[in-house]
């Protein structure tokens, strides 16, 4: 997805979810700042050698924990929705990238890290605070926002950490892209913060954010290159 198809779609999440365009333009100079000071950081072109023709994206819904009990996926490209990193290192799997806004359980992102994955840490304006405490953490970083983007923090569309993770997928040359634990249900799995231990019932800006990610992944069916499969 290009900025110029992004940015509808961009402002109406901004006036409905009641964010700030500059404070994300903040956000994305801040992230842009720390990962050239830290100098760790990945182009898109090296994460594009990660991603094979299948990637299997990891929402944190409740059907996440079966299908890591039951299936195998050792056929494609991992890449964890942030939360949902926990819940494959909780199975015994370190996906090769997380997506993620630093809202999961920092930790756990940090053992995927120093195991191999890659990250792609998204800026937006209410997780400047945790950029600047938790970006030096992590090695191999690829910058994203949800503005405009900068020479070294992308843009690729998507609005949550799953369905973002599955634009990168598309971005990145993915032919197939398989969601598991993608539910959009009335409850929110019990990974998607780190505060829950138990599934939850859904809230109202969660629901919101569900939203947003069911039509731009049905955009995304429609217009990409990859065959989404819902598993």
């Amino acid at each position: 997805m290009k900025w110029e198809e992004w940015k509808p779609f961009y402002m109406r999440i901004v006036e409905e979810m009641g964010y700030s365009i500059e404070e994300d333009r903040k956000a994305a100079q801040i992230l842009r700042a720390l990962l050239l000071e830290s100098d760790d950081y990945i182009l898109r072109d090296e994460l594009e050698a990660v991603v094979g023709e299948k990637a299997y994206v990891f929402g944190a819904g409740p059907s996440l924990e079966d299908a890591l009990k039951e299936l195998d996926f050792s056929d494609g490209t991992l890449i964890a929705a942030d939360g949902a990193t926990s819940a494959l290192l909780e199975n015994g799997l370190v996906p090769d990238i997380i997506v993620s806004d630093l809202d999961g359980r920092i930790p756990d992102l940090k053992i995927a890290n120093d195991r191999g994955a890659f990250m792609v840490i998204h800026a937006h304006g209410d997780n400047i605070d945790k950029l600047t405490s938790y970006v030096p953490l992590f090695s191999r970083i690829l910058g994203t926002t949800q503005a405009e983007p900068l020479d070294i923090v992308y843009n690729f569309g998507g609005f949550t950490d799953g369905d973002r993770a599955a634009f990168l997928a598309e971005e990145l040359g993915a032919k197939e892209i398989v969601l598991v634990g993608f539910d959009f249900g009335n409850v929110v799995g019990k990974w998607s913060k780190p505060g829950l231990r138990e599934h939850s019932p859904i809230w109202e800006s969660k629901r919101k954010k569900f939203e947003f990610a069911r039509e731009l992944l049905e955009w995304l069916e429609k217009n990409g290159r990859a065959r989404l499969v819902y598993l």
